[in-house]
This record gives structure tokens, C-alpha cells and sequence, in this order.
């Protein structure tokens, strides 16, 4: 059942974010955008960590889970003061994940013939 829900879940955020692309006209980067901030102020709300308990990886996987993990680096240990202390404590969690999307792209750009 934990993955009918992960499944649904995620393939829901999916669907509304595909539907505002093609209904609402927004752009794909607008869209991308409005995704990471809703996770963002989700996350800081409290209200995207019951939704990861219950849906698990189908709340992780979309770009809402990426702005929850931003607001997670923000809130985990001590609270930042300035600007630069803030964006460290960003990468505080998300370091891995971008590091990880970094070499992916890298790795998927060697393996197949990017246009441009």
C-alpha cells in the first residue's frame, strides 16, 4: 500500500503541475518555480512533514520535496543569522541531492547526445 500511495501521490503533484502548463499557460521554469516555493513554505509551515510520513518517496520525488528539503537545511540545528549563514544552512541537506543531480546530468550529457 506504501507504494500505491508514494505512486498516487507524486503522479498527483505531476498532473496539477502538468495541468497548469497546459491550461493555465504557465511556463514549464514558472511552474518548476511555483513547485519549489510551495515546498518551501510547506515545509517551514510544518505541513509537508506530515505529507512525507504518509506518502513517503511519492512526496520526495517532485520539486516540492526539493524546496522541503531547502526549508528542512533551514530549520535543522542552530538558526542562521545573515544572508550567507542562511544559504549555508540551505546546503546542509540539499548538498547531497544537488551534488547528485550535478554528476547525473554530467553522466546522462556523456552517455547521450545533448541538442545545443
Amino acid at each position: 500500500m506504501e507504494y500505491v500511495r508514494a505512486f498516487l501521490a507524486g503522479g498527483l503533484v505531476c498532473v496539477i503541475a502538468q495541468l497548469l502548463i497546459d491550461r493555465g499557460r504557465w511556463t514549464p521554469a514558472g511552474v518548476a518555480s511555483l513547485l519549489v516555493v510551495l515546498g518551501v513554505i510547506l515545509g517551514f509551515g510544518g505541513v509537508y512533514d506530515r505529507w512525507v510520513a504518509w506518502v513517503g518517496a511519492g512526496a520526495m520525488l517532485p520539486l516540492s520535496g526539493l524546496g522541503y528539503v531547502f526549508a528542512k537545511g533551514v530549520m535543522a540545528g542552530p538558526q542562521p543569522s545573515g544572508l550567507v549563514a542562511t544559504g549555508g544552512a540551505v546546503f546542509r541537506f540539499a548538498g547531497a541531492l544537488l551534488a547528485f543531480m550535478v554528476a547525473g546530468s554530467f553522466a546522462a550529457a556523456l552517455i547521450c547526445k545533448p541538442k545545443g
